[in-house]
């Protein structure tokens, strides 16, 4: 009898103990939008910007970092999504910036893009970024509040000038 009481309070101070440390995970998001590289488009590319114009890239650059400070890429985080107000999900990718094809690398860190359609609605919204570890944990981040952060789309489209072929 004495045994199974003893194993009862071990098993309820083990799970005391899991719950505790599961409550304890945190992920800490570091994010910017910036104008993306596009063909034709003007320039300048990889600024910060929280105004766009349609047809333009914008590129959504996000750190997710664990308790410890430590940078969580694609072997520790399983998914990584931006979603917008209307329901639109833009997976992220972890990878080299900037691209291996316009110079050397200088970071590692999760981007996703998204052209703006030229008939998207105007004004300002906010979104949110969804991380999933590869264990199940899910944390949602989202920009600060204040109107000046968000996302704002101009009436106004941008040009698409054809490249001349090298």
């Amino acid at each position: 009898m004495r045994f199974l009481a003893v194993a009862a309070i071990a098993l309820a101070t083990l799970g005391f103990a899991g719950g505790a440390q599961a409550q304890q995970t945190r992920l800490f998001f570091e994010a910017d939008v910036v104008r993306g590289n596009q063909d034709g488009a003007p320039g300048p590319f990889c600024v910060l910007n929280s105004q766009f114009k349609r047809l333009e890239k914008l590129v959504w650059r996000i750190r997710v970092l664990d308790q410890t400070g430590a940078a969580l890429d694609d072997k520790t985080l399983k998914t990584l999504v931006v979603e917008i107000p209307d329901g639109q999900k833009f997976p992220a990718r972890f990878g080299p910036h900037p691209a291996p094809r316009l110079g050397p690398t200088v970071d590692h860190f999760w981007s996703a893009r998204w052209i703006i359609p030229a008939d998207y609605p105007t004004g300002s919204f906010s979104y949110k970024v969804t991380a999933t570890t590869q264990n199940g944990y899910s944390q949602t981040w989202e920009p600060f509040k204040v109107a000046f952060a968000h996302l704002t789309i101009a009436n106004a489209a941008i040009e698409l000038k054809p490249q001349p072929k090298k």
